[in-house]
């Protein structure tokens, strides 16, 4: 009897073995430690150096530093018409590879907010108000972005990503970008110290 139920037990054994999936499973993804989404800024000053793209004459330098929660950005840009307006936005790669910048992807976003005016209820952390040329179709840029690091490696940190210019004004309400136009510069932000 012994000897019957040990064949038996094999033999099922057996048979449940067969029928089990001989394909490994598959592991997650180690996913690494989750980058903390706000941070302290570690570097002291950075610069954007933008360059023309979609064809486009515009260009310019940009300057950034830590500075009230936030990150404060002042330069130039010129090659714009006279007094026109443009949408300026941190983009969440630092690709300005593209011919027409779309290397640079979409608005930084790490929140998943929708897209705003900044400093007026929801917005993305990459979000910035509208930059106007004066008579010599340059822009000055003096603008504080509130809710960024720079350098740390926060989920809000901006280095490594890019400013993006816009042909046209942003309109602060279409989703998702603004509906600012054709992307005219593009420069990566880069930790100078």
């Amino acid at each position: 009897m012994n000897r019957h139920r040990s064949i038996v037990t094999a033999s099922l054994v057996l048979a449940l073995a067969g029928c089990a999936s001989t394909a490994p499973t598959a592991k997650p993804a180690a996913t690494g430690p989750m980058k903390p989404m706000t941070g302290p800024s570690t570097a002291q000053l950075a610069e954007a150096n933008l360059a023309s793209a979609s064809a486009s004459l515009v260009s310019g330098k940009l300057s950034l530093a830590p500075m009230g929660g936030g990150v404060h950005v002042t330069g130039q840009i010129g090659g714009f018409d006279p007094g026109s307006s443009h949408g300026f936005h941190i983009h969440e790669k630092g690709d300005c590879s593209a011919a027409d910048a779309s290397s640079a992807g979409g608005h930084f976003n790490p929140t998943g907010k929708m897209h705003g005016r900044s400093m007026q209820g929801a917005h993305h952390a990459g979000d910035s108000d509208n930059i106007v040329a004066d008579a010599n179709g340059v822009a000055k840029i003096n603008t504080h972005i509130l809710g960024v690091s720079l350098g740390g490696g926060a989920g809000n940190d901006i280095a490594g990503r890019a400013f993006v210019v816009h042909a046209a004004s942003d309109d602060y309400t279409s989703q998702p970008a603004g509906n600012a136009g054709a992307r005219v510069a593009c420069g990566v932000i880069r930790v100078v110290r």
